[in-house]
């Protein structure tokens, strides 16, 4: 196999898995749409309870005296800063999971959707297409398909699919959390 054999491969591949990139980064916009809000509110309910301890610890400070008090509110304040980030991304980071693993729940429930067996039917043909000559697919218990060649291995599991979608979504995840 020459190299340009193996890049076209690949695009043959990713151009195959399109449809089913483009259902499920649709489906996982629409459920990150349904906890934008709460996402939101959480976050900044955190910052604004960050920003209270911040002016506080840095009104602490001010009453030490006028020598210290520079050092000391420049210190509460990054620190402030820091602990606002920290509870911010701490925020997103659990808003990201809990979109992860609603998406995965969300993903199981297609099994049971009139429409299953014709994303099976697609699923199963372009994972074979992907891995190849003598391919063998086989049903994933959790949904979905994984094609086994001499050469490669083309997990288009529910679950597997559901991650690369979120995960698809790169930059705009964030978006989720921008007040």
């Amino acid at each position: 196999m020459t190299g340009d054999d193996g890049g076209r491969a690949g695009r043959a591949q990713n151009t195959a898995l399109t449809p089913v990139r483009a259902y499920l980064l649709r489906w996982a916009r629409a459920e990150a749409d349904r906890i934008l809000e709460e996402a939101r509110c959480q976050a900044a309910a955190t910052l604004r309870q960050a920003r209270r301890d911040a002016e506080e610890a840095v009104g602490q400070a001010r009453t030490r005296g006028e020598a210290e008090i520079a050092l000391a509110a420049a210190a509460e304040r990054r620190r402030g800063r820091e602990q606002a980030r920290a509870i911010v991304l701490g925020a997103r980071r659990q808003a990201r999971e809990e979109l992860c693993a609603r998406v995965l729940t969300a993903v199981g429930g297609l099994r049971d959707e009139p429409g299953y067996e014709g994303l099976l039917a697609r699923l199963t043909v372009l994972a074979e297409q992907a891995a190849g000559p003598g391919a063998t697919v086989t049903a994933d218990e959790a949904g979905g398909v994984v094609a086994r060649s001499g050469r490669a291995v083309v997990d288009c599991s529910l679950p597997r699919l559901a991650v690369l979608a979120v995960d698809a979504l790169g930059d705009q995840v964030t978006e989720l959390w921008t007040p």
